[in-house]
């Protein structure tokens, strides 16, 4: 039974990633001899900021949250990962450590590609070399947006822009707007978006009064098309 369980998240995986996707049939079966599974529960610490990263993480089920600490210890929220991201990729690259501490959101799995696997099937793919390149592009690309919202001064703002990011990861559409697809606090809010939780309640509750918003069962938000139309005024 975990036989056929691994089999299918590797085969999963391969589909999912698009630079793993361009690997050989050759390169696939070499690869799934190192993959290693590992499940993690909610709240585990996956990755402390500090730790060399020696293997690439990739995402078979579940959530995590990367986050760093202020001097005063209040948690800021990097992103969000989901079933199907990556991460750790960079390290591998330049040898650095982690950017953020991983936290578990929530139970799941990861699979790791350790590092020598990585350089010698992975790296040694013209196409998926190609592929890897546009993918760090567009993770600066995001990188450049987060700083322009985080650069706001007006705290609702921010959170407007914390809400569009996790709509277009988590969210999925219906025929009025977006339902943000993730059991996700005023809390995990606030931190994504440098405020108080405080402030994420009182924005939310005025949000719903104006129809711009609903809370739905199970933390998840609908973001209606109005709302949506809100942000280009910004």
């Amino acid at each position: 039974m975990m036989d056929k369980r691994r089999d299918k998240d590797i085969e999963s995986m391969f589909l999912k990633i698009p630079f793993l996707a361009g690997l050989s049939e050759v390169e696939k079966f070499e690869l799934r001899k190192h993959i290693i599974l590992r499940n993690f529960q909610q709240n585990e610490i996956v990755l402390n900021e500090d730790d060399s990263i020696n293997c690439l993480y990739l995402i078979l089920s579940g959530k995590l949250k990367v986050i760093q600490r202020s001097a005063e210890g209040q948690e800021h929220i990097l992103v969000i990962h989901k079933k199907g991201d990556f991460f750790g990729e960079m390290a591998l690259l330049d040898g650095k450590t982690s950017p953020g501490t991983i936290v578990a959101l929530k139970d799941g799995r990861i699979g790791l590609i350790p590092k020598a696997p990585f350089l010698h099937i992975i790296m040694k793919n013209s196409l998926v070399i190609d592929r890897i390149i546009g993918m760090l592009c567009m993770r600066l690309r995001q990188s450049w947006l987060q700083i322009r919202a985080m650069s706001f001064e007006n705290a609702e703002h921010r959170i407007c822009f914390a809400l569009q990011e996790l709509g277009e990861k988590f969210g999925f559409r219906d025929s009025q707007g977006v339902i943000i697809d993730l059991d996700i606090t005023h809390q995990n809010i606030a931190n994504l978006s440098s405020t108080s939780r405080e402030t994420v309640t009182r924005f939310l509750s005025m949000a719903a009064k104006a129809g711009e918003i609903e809370v739905l069962a199970n933390k998840k938000i609908f973001l209606k098309d109005n709302f949506s139309k809100k942000l280009h005024f910004l």
